[in-house]
């Protein structure tokens, strides 16, 4: 059984979505970018999620997102499902978009963790040996540099046009929180200037140069990627560059393990009262089981 999740208001995250057998299925097109920015912006909107950074790469995305209502859950269903749809059927298929393996979702437990993944996630193109430069990418690519524009995404024309979906829908990225919008922007540049020079570096070692923009356009949907993936990685729960912040963080995700798994084999047994801990999902949301507040 997969571990629960721990949803409680206020984290942030590090958000992650595979495409199946690493397809290029989310390849850079107008049709694809209109439609992942359309979607994204309605799910926020409904949920109340605060979008930092997005990157859609040819095979994955990678978010960085705050969840002020503990509702991650609900926009990460209503965003994955919703962009499967469209895209299938723009791409005339039936099968799974996505990995088997649900979303995965690292909370982010310091300022430094955050700055990190976000410059991580926007270097991925140059790390893959795409573009030379994050900003070079022809897909969704929005980091601090779009904090506080709103962005307008028009409703794709395979939604219905009379249907229950806005017209258009405005996406205004934000700073996370403890943030300023400036010293967001002048953290994430400086460490995403490191990032792509060793991944440029790394580029030129390797004698093989950039794939270009060209090419990356030209990929066939259906294709992988030949570099080799291992088949079992490790899922991170929380990220944090210090130590024992880390190690405090783990320690609080193994206390509400043990206490949801005490909870839950309780309500099974028939105890329709029992006291599931704060973070509690699911169960909370199918069967209004009783929960702690969160702290």
């Amino acid at each position: 059984m997969t571990a629960p999740r721990q949803i409680c208001p206020g984290k942030t995250y590090f958000v992650t979505r595979r495409c199946t057998q690493r397809q290029f299925l989310l390849r850079p097109s107008p049709e694809s970018t209109a439609l992942f920015g359309y979607v994204l912006a309605v799910a926020a909107a409904r949920t109340g999620v605060l979008i930092h950074a997005c990157i859609v790469m040819s095979s994955h995305v990678h978010l960085v997102l705050t969840d002020p209502e503990a509702r991650l859950p609900e926009f990460s269903q209503y965003l994955w499902s919703l962009v499967a749809r469209a895209l299938n059927a723009s791409l005339g298929r039936w099968e799974s978009l996505w990995a088997p393996s649900s979303y995965s979702a690292v909370q982010l437990e310091t300022a430094e963790s955050v700055v990190a993944e976000t410059a991580y996630a926007l270097a991925n193109p140059v790390k893959a040996g795409l573009v030379p430069s994050g900003r070079e990418w022809p897909g969704l690519w929005l980091g601090p540099k779009h904090i506080g524009t709103p962005l307008v995404f028009e409703r794709p024309a395979f939604f219905r046009a009379h249907g229950p979906l806005p017209e258009s829908a405005q996406l205004t990225l934000t700073p996370p929180p403890g943030f300023t919008a400036d010293e967001y922007r002048t953290r994430v540049e400086a460490e995403l200037a490191v990032s792509e020079e060793k991944a440029r570096a790394a580029v030129s070692s390797s004698g093989r140069g950039f794939l270009g923009v060209r090419r990356v356009l030209a990929q066939d949907p259906t294709s992988s990627p030949r570099t080799h993936e291992p088949r079992r990685n490790l899922s991170p729960r929380v990220a944090a560059r210090d130590r024992w912040k880390r190690m405090e963080a783990l320690a609080r995700l193994r206390s509400f393990q043990s206490a949801y798994r005490e909870a839950r084999a309780r309500f099974s047994a028939g105890v329709r009262d029992a006291l599931f801990p704060a973070g509690t999902y699911l169960l909370r949301v199918l069967h209004g089981v009783r929960c702690e507040a969160p702290s």
